[in-house]
């Protein structure tokens, strides 16, 4: 099997960090989605949405989308992470935040970072007042994420999951990408972000 992925990139970092976690390594195949290497038909007939990272099985089953992959690996390789949660209660809560996070974090950091610096404007109509919006639903989700870290040492519970991973590339986008100053306005964001680079499958 092997991953087609730009590293750099957050969607493909995720899958990283959980295979790292995993302990599992998988061959990759480097493509430059900035210079559309993820739009030739070689690579877009292999993908649903034309999107790294993609994971082709040996058999040549194709999935995409990172948390699907991440999925696929924690039900194949046998663990006892549970990434995903363990109890019915814990995974219900796992898959609610994990959407909070999405939705109201990573993607509104994607839609500010892609509109305002307009990166993809060769491919993509981009919307500066969008950008500026989807940046402000950031900053309004940051105290949310703070507050919810001053509950528990992790998102979710006192239980490292995918959540994490997802919530950890969320900030660290926020910092690096949008310049918020996240670590020195939100003590328990700032906790729990040491806590979680300091792990192994983050260095």
């Amino acid at each position: 099997m092997k991953i087609y992925e730009t590293a750099m990139t957050p969607s493909c970092k995720r899958v990283s960090i959980f295979l790292k976690e995993l302990g599992v390594e998988v061959d990759r195949i480097a493509l430059n989605v900035r210079e559309g290497d993820n739009l030739q038909p070689a690579f877009s007939s292999k993908s649903v949405n034309g999107k790294v990272p993609l994971l082709e099985l040996d058999d040549g089953t194709t999935i995409c989308e990172s948390v699907a992959i991440c999925r696929y690996f924690d039900e194949a390789v046998e663990n006892d992470l549970a990434l995903f949660g363990r109890t019915a209660v814990e995974k219900a809560k796992v898959e609610m935040w994990h959407r909070v996070v999405e939705f109201q974090g990573l993607y509104a950091a994607f839609q500010a970072f892609r509109n305002i610096t307009a990166i993809y404007s060769d491919r993509e109509n981009c919307v500066a007042e969008w950008g500026q919006e989807s940046k402000e639903r950031v900053g309004a989700f940051l105290p949310l994420l703070d507050k919810q870290l001053a509950e528990s040492p992790y998102v979710v519970s006192d239980r490292f999951t995918i959540v994490d991973i997802t919530a950890f590339i969320f900030v660290n986008f926020a910092i690096n990408g949008l310049a918020f100053d996240v670590l020195e306005q939100y003590p328990n964001i700032a906790r729990w972000f040491e806590t979680v680079a300091a792990r192994p499958a983050f260095q």
